[in-house]
């Protein structure tokens, strides 16, 4: 299995943009990035750069721009992510986490209808 590089909370923001549009050169990154952030182009570079230190993308020159593609997969991250959430709030049981903020009330009824569904495909898949 290949591991998985630690994503900051910035750069996290920079990994959405290429996870989104893979083949991407530095200008639209920055271009992009500038939309949603105040951070100034010289720090959108440097992230790139720890992500590429990181493994966590790769890149090549095309003429005179770099172009950005990712190394993780975002559902993989997503997924060790989940995992480590649910380690440290909820001791890795999702019920937990589930039960807390129903009791909290943190779920509308739209919320728990929705939840009620999923679940009800997922018991119909296993008897079939």
């Amino acid at each position: 299995m290949k591991i998985t590089p630690q994503i900051s909370e910035a750069e996290l923001e920079v990994m959405k943009i290429i996870w989104k549009h893979p083949n991407i050169n530095t200008n639209e990154v920055i271009e992009r990035v500038s939309k949603t952030s105040k951070w100034s182009p010289k720090t959108i570079q440097t992230m790139l750069l720890r992500l590429i230190k990181k493994g966590a993308l790769n890149h090549y020159k095309e003429g005179r721009v770099f172009v950005y593609t990712p190394n993780v997969d975002k559902s993989d991250y997503l997924e060790i992510e989940s995992r480590s959430f649910l380690e440290r709030f909820y001791n890795g049981t999702l019920n937990s986490m589930v039960l807390n903020f129903l009791e909290k009330d943190r779920m509308s009824e739209d919320e728990i209808n929705e939840l009620y569904q999923i679940l009800e495909k997922r018991m119909n898949r296993k008897k079939e």
